[in-house]
């Protein structure tokens, strides 16, 4: 495989802070706390909701915000976790937007807009969603 141009790589580094805990940090510097379940922290998999659900969301606001800011916002990301032949995996994963946008020409362009920018989000936005449903290998390798 060719190494990746600075343009289009992505990471994330992640360092152990505690007993099953851990903190990671991006190249902007922003730290999330990542756990096991037993505490506040965000989990595995539910970083994957976070990702999967702030993804759409984003774009979202990026192409209805051209045209009104949200009035009213919430989102959820869901799935089932099960474990089966093919390993422990999420399936019925779901992301939904409950958005509400102001009275007026702008908030009636954005309305006018928002069916099809979900569709959008799921077909070919979302790079998160994108690469699940696709779907590429993931290695997992010993650092040299």
């Amino acid at each position: 495989m060719s190494e990746p141009s600075p343009e289009t790589l992505r990471t994330v580094e992640l360092s152990k802070i505690g007993e099953h805990r851990y903190k990671a940090t991006n190249v902007r510097g922003g730290v999330l706390p990542v756990g096991q379940g037993d505490d506040p922290d965000f989990t595995p998999v539910e970083l994957l909701l976070v990702a999967l659900v702030g993804c759409g969301a984003v774009d979202l606001d990026l192409i209805t915000g051209k045209r009104a800011p949200f009035e009213t916002f919430a989102a959820r990301a869901e799935g089932r976790k099960i474990r089966d032949e093919q390993g422990s995996r999420l399936v019925d994963l779901t992301v939904s937007f409950d958005v509400t946008f102001p009275a007026g020409e702008g908030g009636d362009q954005a309305r006018e807009v928002l069916e099809r920018t979900v569709q959008q989000i799921q077909d070919r936005l979302c790079t998160v969603g994108r690469t699940v449903t696709v779907g590429d290998p993931v290695r997992y390798v010993q650092a040299p």
